[in-house]
């Protein structure tokens, strides 16, 4: 019998090993620093969010875990493969034990839900047809999209599509599945739905969840640990790394500002003010 998986408040260093390692990661795209010595640990089991504003490489970090950037020093490490150093055929085998989850899904338009949910299986597996639509219909039936088959993306709502990619991401049973802003465009109750979803997911098959989100009310529903960057000078650096609790409790003021959604206080200006300044009057 497999071992049941760790209750959800088991603190992070008691929910498995790491399947995850990023130490001391500088990124870049040509000159300009985008990372700063950024490190992350991702266990079994785990939800990791990592989270912080626009421009503050939550994807640049997303995709130097996956090896599609090279950082310039620092290592990443998946399963214990070092992502930087790694063969494509050592790269390729991590890559068929991951799922990923795209922001606009990333479906094939000409194909149906289970086409589309099929496709990994048949590149990358010898099962037979029949094996292939029983684990097809399985998956859609966990994202509660049985009888949805035979729908062509533009025939599903913004929720649905949504769903279809998580059927496909899990579609070879993946260790870690990754999800690039998965609540984005969707209306509260439906991205509500994608947090449930997560977390479903993670219990029935306690596999590591690396979500990159803006959205802080799906990290308190979500998260088991959080990631926050923040843009500084010289590069985005990681500001915040522990649970929701530690995170309510932080005091840092960048972390807070975040937090809290304070709006950017810039000064208000009449017409007759602006025109003073544009023409040099006191």
């Amino acid at each position: 019998m497999a071992d049941a998986p760790p209750p959800d408040d088991a603190p992070p260093e008691d929910r498995g090993e790491p399947v995850i390692e990023m130490k001391n990661v500088v990124a870049r795209y040509d000159e300009q620093v985008v990372l700063n010595d950024v490190s992350m640990k991702v266990h079994r089991g785990e939800v990791m969010c990592i989270v912080g504003g626009s421009g503050s490489g939550k994807s640049t970090m997303l995709r130097c875990l996956l090896g599609t950037l090279i950082p310039v020093s620092g290592s990443v490490h998946v399963f214990g493969v070092d992502m930087i150093r790694a063969s494509q055929k050592e790269r390729d085998e991590v890559y068929q034990r991951l799922g990923m989850v795209y922001q606009s899904g990333a479906l094939f338009g000409s194909m149906t839900a289970w086409e589309n949910v099929a496709l990994p299986l048949q590149e990358h597996s010898s099962l037979d047809h029949k094996i292939i639509d029983i684990s097809v219909r399985m998956k859609l039936g966990l994202v509660r999209l049985s009888g949805f088959e035979h729908r062509l993306p533009s025939q599903l709502s913004g929720g649905q599509l949504k769903r279809v990619a998580f059927a496909r991401a899990i579609s070879m049973d993946p260790e870690v599945l990754f999800c690039d802003e998965p609540s984005a465009g969707l209306d509260p109750r439906i991205g509500r739905g994608i947090d449930d979803l997560i977390r479903n997911l993670n219990r029935a098959f306690n596999m590591a969840i690396c979500v990159v989100t803006h959205e802080m009310e799906s990290v308190k529903i979500i998260a088991d640990s959080i990631t926050m960057l923040a843009p500084m000078p010289g590069g985005a650096r990681v500001v915040f790394s522990g649970t929701n609790e530690e995170l309510a409790a932080c005091e840092d003021p960048v972390v807070r500002d975040f937090v809290n959604r304070a709006p950017l206080k810039e000064p208000r200006w009449e017409p007759s003010e602006i025109l003073k300044q544009l023409v040099g009057e006191d």
